[in-house]
């Protein structure tokens, strides 16, 4: 399997990325492996998340505070989406 990470879930990570910089560069290094290492792990394991909240989607935790959301399609998993988990998801669409 290819993890495909989306144009949206890479704004994501950068977003957390900055976020977490500004107090602790450090902290945002490591973060930023726990969120690589999650994504390599379900190259052999796809099933390791669970049913997503929004059908045809899986859910994986890589830190308790965030949600990685994902599909399969054929050989490749698409990040689509890494929330955190104080967030509404889905998002309400107004």
């Amino acid at each position: 399997m290819k993890v495909v990470w989306t144009p949206g879930a890479l704004q994501d990570r950068l977003d957390i990325w900055d976020y977490i910089a500004v107090d602790n560069p450090l902290a945002a290094a490591r973060m930023d492996e726990i969120f690589s290492s999650a994504a390599a792990r379900l190259e052999q394991h796809p099933a390791l998340g669970r049913s997503g909240r929004i059908p045809g989607t899986r859910e994986l935790f890589p830190h308790e505070t965030y949600r990685l959301v994902y599909g399969l399609e054929g050989q490749t998993i698409w990040i689509l989406a890494l929330i955190h988990t104080a967030r509404q998801w889905p998002p309400e669409r107004g």
